[in-house]
């Protein structure tokens, strides 16, 4: 679904690239081919941007299409082409037919699609931020869908259509009442997102218009077909869970399942019956209507009076093409033609061109008067279209503006992750550039080995050069030792000269030794086999000279020492020759491996620059690139915090106009409240004045200022509301100052929130005005504020045991007088009124015994937690320490004995005959409330494991029990009276006892009058109670402190 979300141009009839034409294939590619082509030509103009209602038949191709291909991989690969996230008619249009496949489509059709369930999410989100037009809808429609998907699979057992039967619907819970408990909370679900659906569509029209019979309404109301089908099903499946959840499980634990199921049938209900007179919706599906009263579920036998709503679906509307209402919806300028001449056959032309012109139609001649009211009306039609072009223009301009704050959020978010990729980059360069710093520094080591290479080479030169010099040496010593051998075979030949004999051999010798001669001086350049032949030649030319005459004995011997010589040289001339062989081989291989180096150096370098270049170029762009974005995003802070001090601005003159609503005079407040207000206001603005100071000295530091704005703004304007309403109970002179400030406090506000909005005067702006006018607020509130008891907290500890010791005297001064009058009453009554009055003494007796022993408990208890709590302090320093405590036990203690004096009052009335039975009760129950207060004062502090609580708990539970026996003396006494008094209407006659009938009912009627009416005073004495009581224990105060 990313190339539909990226996707922004729509093309018309697509074919996907799997539609290309195959090369010859079988009839199956063909048939294949055949069937994608229809597919995709179907979807194409099921899914359009026109916004007209889907048609049938084209939907119903889709669905076909999805059961001869057992899934719906053809509708995915088509709709991925469609541009749903770029035009939001065509994702509305989508999601109709997608839903329909979900519905009627093949089993498989959910399978395929649930791996595009995050797609639609995300769709889902980017449709929501457009709150006008198709926007909310696709978003909501989406949501419903992947809803949808996510139930059936869960609950696979329930088809795409939701059609069950009652076993089946027992199969899907497997018989489990947890099963069938989640399923209900699911199924809660599923039916809520149908009906935000259905309510989101009817809210987008309007309703004073015939908007179903227009293209534009039936194309937002066509889907709405296939909601009422599944909510109709969920509807009867939920009903019939609860009956069985009920028939299972404490009726407290699905308090929270019938208020959820009342909700939403109240809804259904509703919606029903507003689609059902819907002219679109008449002939194409025929809605049930559902009972007046939602099932009780309490009841068993509710199940019975259910009937399941069904949906019908008439055998005409299943081809809405051929209704005449589309003809409607799509008429063109043709048939408004028409409908225009049939209009004038009817009227008359000059009726339809001026149907205001009664004075043609009566042949009278229009005055001045006539053409002006014309010429206005035409003049008010022209502004009418002109206003609502104006609109338009506002709304479209309205959109595309929100669609380019999305986008350039969008962007703005791309480039953040661009600047943030672009970090990540320059630390990947600048790791780079270290690693080629390493790099440089090891080839400087190269360079310096290489050095030192080249050195060693200089010195091998130097020793070749000296020892080339010791072989041009060796080779001149060689030559004087042949002119030497010259001088030797001179003397030789004279001596043969002298022996004719071996002349020849001499000669042959001589010719022999030139020879060797020769080639000595030959291969004296060349190598050392040369010489070893030379040895040879000379070793034979001995033999002969030896053989031959040996008086050259003498000679021969210098001869043999010359030859030892030369071979003694030659060989030192090899051993030479090889060494320098050697070194002119490592000469060669040094100077190719230096060659090598500075070749390898310097593309080292060349590329080391290259790329030293590239990133210094690309550091460039990314530090030019991360400037533009930051001067972008201050641009956009900038105007981030103008438009937030501008919604504080409204806020607060909001506030200030709403000061003078009638509406809110009303409204009332106290003190308390109004002082933590004003507290809290007067700390967010030191707060705010000092991120202003932040922000003037540095211009970017916005982040300080723009989190004070709103609650700045929240929380003056609920001062200012807080300080009207307590203006309204406050006396005159105090609410007027008070209020003339709040208004003083809001006009500073704003002034100082339009200084810091202005550029040009944020520097000036002051805040020191509106904390002026929070102190003055504060200290008028301090004096509005109730006192509370006039006591000292040193004598709380005082009060309490005097307060205690006063309801039990109260008690025991009840008890006697009880005890007299029950004395008097035995004296004085006889009969009924006797025994009526010793059961309701007795058990008034009863109860102040009971009372008398609570207290006691109470008195025990309270100074088992004295003892407990005030450590090494007196008791009178534990009751100041916990003063809020003191005061709530002294309070209980004087409602306890105001109630007993009371009830003693109440009951003698009742036994002298002045009183009424029900004033008796009355008293009982509030001194049992008055006991039940004490008892949860000396509660709060006391410890769960404390014998004396016990014993506070079971004298609780006796007053309450006495209690229950006084008011019930108190019914049987009185239903003895009134028997007593029974009424006789035998001697009546029949006008007589219908005018007593009459009286009857307009008393009856009087007494439910005064009966409501007295039920409304006794809400608002008990509210004024509660608040009166409240203020007095500092209950605001500490609400304010928790806060």
């Amino acid at each position: 679904m990313d190339r539909v979300s990226s996707t922004m141009k729509q093309v018309s009839n697509p074919l996907p690239k799997v539609l290309s034409r195959r090369g010859g294939g079988g009839g199956l590619e063909a048939e294949r081919e055949s069937f994608e082509r229809a597919q995709t030509v179907s979807i194409n103009k099921a899914i359009n941007a026109q916004e007209v209602a889907v048609k049938e038949k084209h939907a119903r191709t889709c669905i076909l299409g999805t059961h001869h291909e057992k899934g719906a991989q053809t509708f995915w690969s088509v709709v991925n082409r469609l541009p749903l996230s770029g035009n939001a008619v065509l994702c509305w249009k989508f999601c109709h037919v997608f839903h329909k496949l979900l519905r009627d489509g093949h089993s498989n059709v959910l399978k395929d699609s649930v791996r595009y369930k995050n797609e639609l999410s995300d769709m889902s989100r980017m449709w929501g931020h457009l709150n006008e037009g198709y926007g909310q809808l696709c978003s909501i429609y989406l949501k419903l869908l992947r809803t949808k998907m996510e139930f059936h699979t869960k609950n696979p057992r329930f088809p795409g259509n939701l059609q069950m039967s009652d076993r089946q619907l027992d199969e899907a819970g497997e018989n489990d009442v947890n099963n069938f408990f989640q399923l209900t909370v699911e199924m809660f679900d599923y039916l809520e997102c149908e009906l935000n659906l259905f309510q989101t569509v009817f809210s987008s029209l309007d309703m004073s218009r015939s908007v179903s019979v227009t293209a534009a309404g039936q194309c937002r109301l066509a889907p709405l077909i296939q909601v009422i089908l599944d909510c109709s099903h969920l509807y009867d499946y939920t009903v019939k869970l609860l009956f069985k959840l009920h028939s299972c499980l404490p009726a407290d634990t699905l308090q929270g399942h019938r208020d959820r199921f009342l909700e939403q049938f109240r809804k259904l209900k509703d919606l029903f019956y507003r689609s059902s007179n819907l002219q679109y919706f008449k002939r194409l599906i025929q809605i049930p209507q559902l009972p007046e009263n939602p099932p009780n579920f309490l009841r068993a036998s509710a199940l019975s009076e259910h009937i399941s709503p069904v949906v019908v679906i008439p055998a005409e509307a299943s081809s809405p093409d051929s209704e005449p209402i589309t003809d409607l919806v799509e008429m063109d300028a043709a048939s408004q033609s028409l409908f225009d001449n049939k209009f004038d056959d009817i009227f008359g032309s000059s009726f339809s061109c001026d149907p205001f012109n009664f004075n043609s139609q009566n042949g009278m001649s229009k005055d001045d008067k006539d053409r002006l009211i014309e010429q206005l009306y035409g003049e008010i039609t022209a502004l009418k279209e002109e206003l609502e072009n104006f609109k338009a223009e506002s709304a479209r301009g309205t959109v595309q503006l929100r669609g380019r704050a999305s986008e350039l959020e969008a962007e703005l978010a791309e480039q953040q992750h661009l600047k943030q990729q672009a970090q990540d980059e320059s630390e990947f360069l600048r790791a780079e550039l270290e690693e080629l710093k390493k790099q440089r520094e090891d080839t400087e080591k190269a360079q310096r080995s290489l050095t030192e290479i080249e050195r060693r080479a200089q010195a091998n030169e130097q020793r070749y050069s000296k020892l080339k010099e010791k072989y041009s040496e060796l080779v001149q010593n060689h030559a004087d030792l042949l002119r030497k051998n010259a001088e030797v075979t001179k003397q030789i030949t004279g001596a043969r000269q002298a022996q004719g004999d071996v002349e020849r051999e001499k000669k042959e010798l001589e010719d022999s030794f030139q020879r060797v001669s020769e080639q000595a001086q030959r291969k004296s350049q060349e190598q050392a086999e040369v010489l070893e032949t030379l040895k040879r030649e000379l070793a034979t030319s001995r033999q002969e000279l030896q053989v031959l005459q040996g008086t050259l004995e003498s000679s021969t011997q210098a001869g043999a020492e010359q030859s030892t010589r030369i071979a003694s040289l030659e060989q030192e001339r090899d051993r030479l020759s090889q060494a320098a062989e050697q070194h002119r081989d490592e000469m060669a291989a040094l100077r190719a491996e230096l060659q090598q180096l500075r070749d390898t150096l310097s593309h080292e370098q060349e590329s080391s620059r290259t790329e030293l270049e590239m990133l210094q170029t690309q550091l460039r762009d990314k530090e030019s690139t991360e400037q533009a974005l930051q001067q972008l995003l201050a641009k956009e802070q900038l105007s981030l915090v103008q438009g937030t001090i501008h919604e504080a601005k409204r806020m607060v003159q909001d506030a200030v106009a709403r000061m003078e609503d009638p509406a809110h005079i009303s409204c009332t407040g106290s003190a308390d409240c109004l002082l933590s207000q004003t507290l809290a206001a007067s700390e967010c603005a030191e707060r705010l004045r000092d991120a202003h100071s932040k922000y003037l000295l540095d211009g970017t530091a916005m982040n300080s200022l723009l989190p004070c704005l709103a609650p700045f703004a929240h929380l003056v304007s609920n001062t200012l509301l807080q300080g009207s309403a307590t203006s309204h109970v406050a006396p005159v002179e105090p609410a007027d100052r008070l209020l003339e400030l709040c208004k003083q406090c809001g006009c500073e506000a704003v002034s100082y929130l339009s200084a810091l909005q202005d550029p040009e005067t944020v520097a000036s702006a002051d805040c020191s005005l509106v904390t002026a006018c929070l102190s003055q607020i504060s200290a008028i509130g301090e004096e509005l504020r109730p006192r509370g008891l006039d006591i000292k907290q040193e004598e709380l500890g005082d009060l309490v045991d005097k307060e205690m010791a006063a309801t039990a005297t109260a008690i025991e001064t009840a008890s006697a007088r009880i005890e007299e009058m029950l004395s008097k009453a035995r004296a004085g009554d006889t009969g009924v009124e006797l025994e009526v009055n010793e059961r309701i003494l007795g058990s008034c007796t009863g109860l102040m015994q009971a009372i008398h022993v609570l207290v006691l408990a109470s008195k025990d208890l309270q100074r088992e937690i004295v003892e407990s709590g005030r450590g090494a302090a007196s008791p009178k320093e534990f009751y100041a320490k916990n003063s809020r405590w003191t005061e709530g036990l002294i309070s209980a203690s004087k409602a306890v004995g105001w109630g007993a004096t009371v009830m003693v009052d109440a009951a003698d009335l009742v036994v002298q005959g002045k009183g009424t039975f029900e004033e008796l009760m009355v008293c009982s129950r509030e001194i049992a409330a008055s006991t039940a207060q004490l008892v949860a004062a000396s509660k709060v502090k006391a410890d769960k494991d404390s014998a004396n609580l016990c014993k506070l708990q079971q004298a609780s539970r006796g007053v309450n029990q006495a209690t229950a026996s006084v008011v019930a003396s108190t019914k049987a006494g009185k239903s003895q009276v009134e028997e007593k008094d029974s009424m006789d209407f035998s001697n009546m006659t029949l006008t007589q006892i219908k005018r007593q009938e009459m009286d009857s009912q307009v008393r009856v009627l009087e007494l439910e009058n005064q009966l409501q009416k007295e039920r409304q005073k006794l809400g608002e004495l008990r509210k004024k109670h509660y608040e009166l009581a409240g203020v007095a224990e500092g209950w605001e105060e500490d609400d304010s402190e928790n806060s």
